[in-house]
């Protein structure tokens, strides 16, 4: 049988991008799989020990993952969205020079889908801490993209933010939409949103795009395949404007 590999990098206290990961792809199984691979992280601060996200571990986790044969190697995380969006482009050239298979992120999936739709003003919704939404912003505000309302919870994690139900992050989106964005993104790995975001896209008529899933929607593109096939999901996988 041909398969198709996806390997994914995981912050070691993450407890939601398997699942999730595992359940968008539910309908390709077993013919398109995903692997995982952690390192340690375990919060999420701009002075705490992980603050940098040392792409040491990173590689040798890409390394252990190409053990198995991947297609494509996925960074699902997004430190580069406050730490820089470079940091996610050398990382992923990094990876795949010393793996020779495809390299993507979460940030990087993010960034060109707001492109290749045109958002420039986008909503965001994260559980992070204050310094950290204010980088983000800054980030993207420097990518001529405005963040017109944002959510965060304030929490330095990072196990904690899979704790959030599926309601409060609802009851977030719902708040950031008022000001009336072209886009709105969930953004971290470690928060149950991939789920809610089709009745809330039905609800708003707004797009909205969940850490977890433009992960995978980049990996299959760079595997050659069909995003299309994943139903249920929200708009991402259907949209034209973001084929291959």
């Amino acid at each position: 049988m041909n398969r198709t590999l996806l390997g994914m990098l995981t912050p070691s206290s993450n407890t939601v991008l398997e699942p999730y990961t595992a359940a968008l792809l539910q309908g390709l199984f077993p013919r398109v799989t995903a692997h995982f691979q952690r390192f340690t992280v375990k919060e999420t601060s701009l002075s705490g020990p992980d603050q940098a996200f040392d792409p040491t571990p990173q590689l040798e986790a890409a390394r252990l993952l190409n053990d198995a044969r991947m297609d494509v190697i996925a960074w699902s995380g997004t430190s580069a969205s406050w730490l820089g969006f470079e940091t996610d482009r050398q990382l992923c050239a990094a990876i795949a020079e010393t793996t020779g298979v495809p390299a993507t992120s979460s940030v990087l999936a993010l960034n060109e889908i707001l492109t290749r739709t045109g958002v420039t003003r986008l909503g965001l919704v994260t559980p992070y801490l204050d310094e950290i939404q204010a980088a983000i912003v800054a980030n993207y505000a420097a990518e001529d993209i405005e963040v017109v309302a944002e959510r965060h919870l304030n929490d330095r994690g990072n196990f904690s933010f899979s704790e959030y139900d599926e309601a409060t992050l609802a009851g977030l989106v719902r708040e950031v939409a008022q000001c009336h964005p072209q886009a709105i993104t969930l953004l971290c790995t470690n928060m149950r949103g991939a789920a809610i975001v089709p009745a809330l896209e039905q609800e708003l008529g707004i797009p909205i795009y969940d850490s977890v899933s433009v992960a995978v929607w980049k990996s299959l593109q760079l595997a050659g395949e069909d995003t299309t096939c994943i139903q249920g999901w929200g708009g991402l996988f259907q949209d034209p404007r973001l084929g291959p």
